[in-house]
């Protein structure tokens, strides 16, 4: 082998080298992520940790594990929830209530503090705490159940295009957007709705004490103002993120400013790039292709 192509391959190897590590730090950065427990406000007094409920419900993975984190840490006296949501998936706003409801009942004081908009599924979650603070003009309550089913057919039909469908069972292709319902396939999901609905309603008669014929007046999707709901019995007081700090600390016995703590997720650098864009395109796909979900949530403007 000549001098010549022993340098040539030695370039090259040097390169692959370089490609290799240059390419090894990028991935590190853009898919590395933190998180840590930070304290936002130190006070002389005990921990209250807030957890923030943001958005629509899709998941309920990261609330739940910051719940149950801590309810289990003993450091923590009180949790303050934090809710600004119009509600989403019905599952993941069962789990999450359940969870919350468990560290009430533990003995962990949890207390709900209402931004905007707290409201179907939003509230379902909140119906579990040790006590539910709204500001006057927050939207709350659209204690319902709602689902949109896409119909394709006249589109499909002036495009030439159709589906063939082999099933079993009658209901199988229910709810499909390449054919429009027919009347039992109306009954059948409105059978689902009712069920799922009767369930959001009775958490809401157990927790807030009220008849079941007082909360299926308030459970027709409507939502009302902070004001409102108090004088409904489904809110426990008006008052704004610092008051329901302060309800906290008294329920948890805390003397002296209590100290807040908060976990604080490390941005990475593909978060700073594509976090916006993959957010878009996640909702998208949730209004377009994961289609019919029942979800607690209000559709109205937010």
């Amino acid at each position: 082998m000549s001098n010549s192509t022993k340098w040539f391959l030695g370039i090259l190897l040097g390169l692959a080298v370089i490609t290799a590590g240059i390419t090894f730090v990028i991935i590190a950065a853009l898919s590395s992520s933190s998180e840590r427990t930070e304290t936002v406000r130190s006070g002389s007094g005990g921990k209250i940790a807030v957890v923030d409920l943001k958005g629509e419900i899709l998941s309920s993975e990261e609330i739940v594990r910051q719940v149950k984190k801590y309810r289990e840490d003993r450091s923590v006296q009180a949790i303050l929830l934090h809710i600004d949501s119009p509600g989403g998936a019905v599952v993941p706003s069962q789990e999450m209530y359940e969870e919350v409801r468990k560290t009430r009942d533990g003995g962990k004081p949890v207390v709900v503090s209402m931004g905007s908009l707290a409201a179907s599924g939003g509230y379902y979650v909140a119906c579990g705490a040790s006590r539910l603070v709204a500001n006057k003009g927050t939207l709350t309550g659209s204690i319902g159940v709602i689902s949109t089913f896409l119909q394709m057919e006249e589109a499909l039909n002036k495009l030439g295009l159709g589906f063939k469908v082999i099933k079993s069972g009658k209901l199988k292709d229910a709810g499909i957007p390449a054919r429009k319902m027919t009347e039992d396939d109306q009954k059948y999901f409105q059978q689902l709705m009712d069920d799922v609905h009767k369930q959001f309603k009775q958490v809401v008669e157990k927790e807030r004490n009220l008849s079941p014929a007082r909360v299926r007046e308030l459970a027709d999707g409507r939502v009302f103002t902070g004001e409102q709901a108090v004088k409904l019995g489904l809110v426990d007081t008006i008052g704004t993120f610092e008051d329901a700090v302060a309800i906290a600390a008294v329920l948890a016995g805390i003397t002296g400013e209590p100290t807040l703590v908060r976990v604080r997720r490390k941005q990475t650098m593909f978060d700073v790039l594509f976090n916006d864009a993959a957010e878009s395109v996640k909702n998208l796909r949730q209004e377009l292709l994961q289609l019919p979900v029942l979800s607690y949530r209000y559709p109205g403007p937010h």
